[in-house]
């Protein structure tokens, strides 16, 4: 894939170095793990690129034993591959992979609006989601929509008052964006999304629970057609590039 490329020189790793105030006092490998993550879905590291323990271990002045747990960590959640002899990659998900997390998303975040019991509901976050989306857009800046875009659903999802839900949606929606960042029309792939998010928010103001469910569904179900085509489109034109 044409985009691919290792991470090589410190320089290219001088704004991660500014991560290492998150650290604390206590460089642990879970805190290492949600610097990558964020960065990863951040489209900082694209999909397919080598993560070079030496460059990313002295950025964030952290250990290698730290570093490849917090490797360990990120590939579990499926963010990350190990192949043997080569390192560590920025894993690049198979169109199946598309659907099937959308698969994931349609259970999860349905069954949260389908479970919130009686109106009113807490909204702010949707709120402040809904003005991101509409900021970035109005500033031409797709990755932000897109970002807002993963803000909304993530507070929908924390409607639940869940932990386990949290986590699980997190890791969901930063794979979700390895897709994202492959496909080459972020503005057509997310500026219509920005509407239907607030129809799902008005419904939810209105205390229409089964309407925000319905209006979920058809969005998740578009969704996942859109991004699935996008997605096999991009990552079959550079192999017929190469071939």
């Amino acid at each position: 894939m044409g985009g691919m490329a290792g991470i090589g020189g410190i320089g290219e790793l001088g704004e991660l170095a500014d991560d290492r105030v998150l650290l604390g006092r206590t460089s642990t490998a879970e805190r290492v793990a949600d610097i990558l993550r964020t960065r990863i879905a951040e489209g900082f590291f694209p999909p397919g690129t080598r993560l070079s323990e030496d460059s990313i271990g002295g950025a964030l002045g952290v250990s290698r034993n730290t570093l490849r747990e917090a490797f360990r960590l990120l590939t579990h959640e499926r963010l990350l591959v190990h192949e043997l002899n080569r390192g560590v990659f920025v894993r690049v998900l198979a169109v199946e992979d598309v659907a099937d997390i959308y698969r994931t998303r349609r259970l999860v975040e349905c069954a949260v609006v389908h479970a919130l019991g009686e109106p009113p509901f807490d909204v702010d976050g949707l709120l402040a989601a809904v003005e991101e989306g509409r900021q970035a857009a109005a500033a031409e800046d797709w990755r932000g929509v897109s970002t807002a875009n993963i803000h909304f659903h993530r507070e929908l999802v924390a409607l639940a008052g869940s932990a386990r839900t949290d986590e699980l949606m997190r890791g969901v929606l930063a794979e979700l964006r390895l897709a994202f960042h492959i496909v080459d029309d972020p503005r057509g792939l997310h500026e219509p999304y920005l509407v239907r998010n607030q129809e799902i928010l008005d419904a939810l103001l209105a205390g229409e629970r089964e309407t925000a469910e319905r209006l979920l569904a058809g969005y998740l179900d578009d969704s996942r057609t859109r991004v699935a085509a996008a997605y096999a489109k991009a990552v079959d034109e550079p192999d017929r590039a190469e071939a």
